[in-house]
C-alpha cells in the first residue's frame, strides 16, 4: 500500500470506484451538463459504512445506493483547491470485497475549472458553440463526482444527449464515426444520443469530452493493425489538420509498439481544439486533444504527437500513484519520445530534441528559484496543495535527462531496452510510486543483468535526482549535436558581432536561415537568448529585418524570437507586437492559449511594460482556459482576480 494521494478527500484506500456508468445532457444555453454518474465501488477494507467521492462545484441532487434513495448524504466544507466532500453513508456494512451500486444525480456550474464551454465568435467557424474538457490534474471533480485520484483506475460508460456532435476519451458505440456528421441530423438544432464505452482501466483525470461542430476523416494504417486512427476537427480546419498528421500518426504509433508492446485502446484519434486549449496536447485514450498551434503548415510540429501516444504507454497505462510522482508519466513518456525520434529519424533528432528540453528545464528551474521544492523531480506537495502549481518542464526533462542517465549508466540502449519492456509489462494498468519503480529497475538487473550493472546503478546519486533542488541536472548531460551545431554557429557570430557599430557592415542574409528546419531555428534563437548580455537594439532591428520573424506564422519560432527581444533594449519596439500576438489582436485573429507560449509572453511583457501586460490580459481575460486565467492572473500579480469557467 502506498502513501495516500495529498490531493483527494476521498476514502479510496478503503473503498474504489470500478466502473462508472454516465447519463449525461449537454446544455449549451446554460453552460452545463447535467446528468447522473452511476459508480460500481469494491470494497477494500471490512465494516464500511461510508463511501466519499470528490466534487467541485457541482450541485448535487440526490443520492440512491443500490437503487433506493438516500437522503442523508452531505457535502463537506469546500477546500480551495480540493473541493467539497460528497459523503454517502451506505445502508448495509461492506466487506472487503463486496460491491454497491451508487447513482449521483448532479448538474455542472460554470464556476468549475474542467469545462470550457466557448461562444460561436470563439471557435473557428463561428456558427456554433464549443464544449471541451480539460481534467488533469485534478480537476475531473469539477465534471462528476469521482474519486479523483490516478491511485484508481476505472473502466466506464456514457450515454450523451447534445445538438452538437460528441466526442470522448472512449471508443464510440454509436453513431459511427464514419458515418455522417451528427447521425444525418441537423447540426446545433436536432438532439443525437452519442453512446461511448472506455474498457481500458484509466485514472480520473483521463474522463474527457469535446462537443462541438466536427468532421472526421480516417488515416491510413499499417497492415495487421487491429486499431484505428483518424483526425477531429471543425470543418474549417480539417483540410490542414488532415494534412499536418495524416502522414506519419500511425506510422508514430506503429514505432511505439515496436518499442513498448501492443496499443491497448483500439482507437488513436485526434482532435484539433480552438486555440484557448491550454497544453499542446493532452493524452485523453482514443481521443488526443491537440492545439492548433500545431498546424504548421510543414509537419515540423507533428513530434508532438509522438509524446502525447507515447502516453498510452506511460501514464495512460503505467500510471503515476499522485501527484508528487508525476514524473514518471512525464518524464518516462518524453524519454521515450526522443528514443523514438531516433527510431524514426536519426540519433541527432534524438539529440535535438535534447537540446530544446534542456533549454526550456534550465528556465524553469530558474523560474522556480524562489520555490526550490517545485525543481525536484519527487515533489512532497502538502495536504490540500494544488499540483497545478509546480506545473512545468522540471518533470519531464529532468525526468527524462534522468532516465537518460540510467541509459548510458547502465550501457546503452540495448541493454536499457529490454528492461522498458519489462516495466511496461510489469505495471500496465496499475499505479505506481517512484519506490516502486526503482525497485523494479534493481529486481530486473539483479535478475537479467551483471553484478557490474548493480553497481552502476548503486554509483548513481539517486537523492540528487530525485529529491535535490538546484538550478542545474545532477550530472552534467552531453547530446548529439549533429543538428544544433550549424544553429548555434549561426548564434554566436550574431553575439560576437554585437560590437559592431555599423550595421552595414555586419555580414547576415537572409539566405542564413535556408539550410535550418523550424526546430533548429528554434534552437538558434534559444541559443541567442541564453547569453548574459543581450544583442544592442540595434542589431536585433537588422535581425528581425533580415528574418521576419515577428511576422512568421510558426507560434514556435515567434514566441522564442519575443523571448529573445522583451528582455533586451528593444524590448519598448515590440513589446506592443507582443501583446497583440498573444491575445490575437493581430493579423492572426488568434489567442495563444497554450500556456507555454501565453505564460511566458505575458511574463516578457510585463518586465518591459507592466501596465500593459495587465492591460492586454483584462482585455482578453476571458478567451484563455481557466487554468491559464489562473496562472497568468498569478504571473502578472493579479491573485486577487476573479477566475472561471
Amino acid at each position: 500500500m502506498h502513501e495516500s494521494d495529498p490531493t483527494s478527500q476521498s476514502n479510496y484506500l478503503q473503498i474504489a470506484t470500478k466502473h462508472i456508468t454516465f447519463d449525461w445532457t449537454i446544455d449549451f444555453d446554460n453552460k452545463v451538463i447535467t446528468g447522473t454518474a452511476t459508480h460500481e465501488l469494491v470494497a477494500k477494507i471490512d465494516d464500511l459504512s461510508e463511501v466519499i467521492f470528490d466534487t467541485s462545484y457541482l450541485h448535487i441532487e440526490g443520492v440512491k445506493v443500490d437503487g433506493d434513495a438516500v437522503q442523508d448524504f452531505r457535502l463537506g466544507p469546500k477546500h480551495e483547491v480540493m473541493g467539497s466532500a460528497l459523503h454517502v453513508p451506505l445502508p448495509r456494512t461492506l466487506s472487503a470485497g463486496s460491491s454497491i451500486l451508487v447513482e449521483i444525480t448532479y448538474r455542472t456550474t460554470a464556476n468549475g475549472t474542467a469545462l470550457q464551454f466557448l461562444a460561436k465568435e470563439q471557435t473557428q467557424g463561428k456558427t456554433f458553440p464549443f464544449l471541451f474538457s480539460q481534467c488533469q490534474p485534478i480537476y475531473a471533480r469539477d465534471l462528476a463526482p469521482v474519486q479523483d485520484t490516478p491511485s484508481v483506475k476505472l473502466t466506464y460508460s456514457a450515454s450523451v444527449r447534445s445538438v452538437l456532435p460528441v466526442l470522448l476519451s472512449a471508443r464510440r458505440i454509436s453513431p459511427p464515426s464514419d458515418g455522417p456528421a451528427h447521425d444525418g441530423k441537423i447540426i446545433g438544432k436536432d438532439e443525437v444520443v452519442y453512446t461511448y464505452d472506455q474498457p481500458t482501466p484509466i485514472p480520473s483525470y483521463l474522463l474527457a469530452i469535446a462537443a462541438g461542430n466536427f468532421q472526421y476523416r480516417s488515416f491510413q494504417v499499417p497492415d495487421g493493425k487491429q486499431w484505428k486512427s483518424g483526425v477531429w476537427s471543425e470543418p474549417e480546419l480539417m483540410d490542414s489538420s488532415f494534412w499536418e498528421f495524416s502522414r506519419d500518426t500511425a506510422s508514430f504509433l506503429a514505432a511505439a509498439e515496436n518499442l513498448a508492446g501492443p496499443y491497448r485502446f483500439g482507437v488513436y484519434d485526434l482532435l484539433v481544439l480552438p486555440p484557448s486549449f491550454p497544453y499542446g496536447g493532452m493524452e485523453n485514450p482514443c481521443l488526443t486533444f491537440v492545439t492548433p498551434t500545431l498546424l504548421a503548415g510543414d509537419r515540423s510540429l507533428t513530434g508532438v504527437v509522438i509524446h502525447e501516444l507515447t502516453h498510452s504507454w506511460f501514464g495512460n497505462g503505467v500510471t503515476h500513484a499522485h501527484a508528487s510522482h508525476f514524473w514518471l508519466n512525464e518524464g518516462w513518456t518524453t524519454y521515450v519520445e526522443r528514443v523514438l525520434l531516433q527510431i524514426i529519424h536519426s540519433p541527432a533528432h534524438r539529440g535535438l530534441s535534447s537540446v530544446i528540453g534542456h533549454k526550456a528545464l534550465l528556465d524553469a528551474l530558474a523560474f522556480f528559484e524562489d520555490k526550490p521544492k517545485y525543481q525536484k523531480l519527487v515533489i512532497d506537495f502538502d495536504y490540500g496543495e494544488n499540483p497545478d502549481s509546480a506545473y512545468s518542464r522540471v518533470p519531464y526533462d529532468k525526468g527524462a535527462n534522468f532516465l537518460l542517465h540510467i541509459e548510458r549508466t547502465l550501457g546503452g540502449l540495448e541493454v536499457f531496452l529490454p528492461y522498458v519492456k519489462d516495466y511496461i509489462a510489469t505495471y500496465m494498468g496499475h499505479s505506481i510510486t517512484t519506490e516502486t519503480w526503482k525497485n523494479h529497475l534493481y529486481a530486473y538487473f539483479q535478475k537479467n543483468g551483471s553484478e557490474g550493472q548493480i553497481k552502476a546503478l548503486n554509483s548513481i546519486d539517486w537523492d540528487a535526482w530525485l529529491h535535490q533542488s538546484g538550478l542545474h541536472l545532477p550530472v552534467e548531460m552531453e547530446y548529439d549535436l549533429t543538428l544544433a551545431n550549424p544553429a548555434n554557429a549561426l548564434a554566436d557570430r550574431w553575439y560576437e558581432s554585437r560590437h559592431t557599430t555599423d550595421i552595414s557592415k555586419l555580414d547576415f542574409e537572409s539566405s542564413d536561415l535556408d539550410n535550418l528546419d523550424a526546430n533548429q531555428r528554434a534552437v538558434f534563437l534559444e541559443r541567442l537568448e541564453s547569453y548574459n548580455e543581450s544583442l544592442p537594439a540595434g542589431h536585433l532591428f537588422h535581425f528581425d529585418k533580415l528574418y521576419t520573424f515577428s511576422e512568421t506564422l510558426s507560434t514556435e519560432i515567434r514566441f522564442r524570437f519575443y523571448a529573445l527581444v522583451l528582455k533586451s533594449q528593444a524590448a519598448i519596439y515590440f513589446v506592443q507586437g507582443a501583446a497583440n500576438w498573444v491575445i490575437g489582436a493581430d493579423d492572426t485573429g488568434v489567442i495563444k492559449g497554450r500556456m507555454k507560449f501565453c505564460r511566458p509572453v505575458f511574463r516578457g511583457i510585463f518586465k518591459a511594460n507592466p501596465n500593459l501586460a495587465i492591460s492586454t490580459f483584462r482585455q482578453a481575460q476571458t478567451q484563455f482556459h481557466p487554468i491559464a486565467q489562473s496562472l497568468i492572473a498569478q504571473d502578472l500579480g493579479l491573485v486577487g482576480l476573479r477566475v472561471g469557467g
